[in-house]
């Protein structure tokens, strides 16, 4: 069945936060909530030591924006890898 759902702007933005956190649609989202919200499916046991998990206990700290790509990146001159510049004696 389709819908048209209106939320509040405090839902949107929490759907949209959600959504871009964990790789999931929206839809996705809000189709499994519904579900759990009219017992059609039992909540999943979250496995231990999965994100979810790790989350939930507060040993991982969700990024506060997700990962972009760099707009400039560094190009090294001919001959010089980045494995170069990591393993360097001087380092340590």
């Amino acid at each position: 069945m389709a819908t048209n759902l209106r939320l509040k702007p405090a839902a949107e933005a929490a759907l949209r936060k959600e959504s871009e956190r964990t790789g999931r649609s929206q839809q996705e989202l809000i189709r499994e909530s519904v579900d759990r919200f009219l017992g059609l499916v039992e909540t999943p046991a979250v496995p231990p030591g999965s994100l979810e998990d790790l989350y939930a206990r507060g040993i991982l700290i969700p990024p506060k924006e997700p990962m972009r790509h760099a707009n400039n990146p560094i190009k090294l001159p001919p001959g010089v890898s980045s494995l170069e510049l990591l393993d360097r004696e001087d380092r340590f």
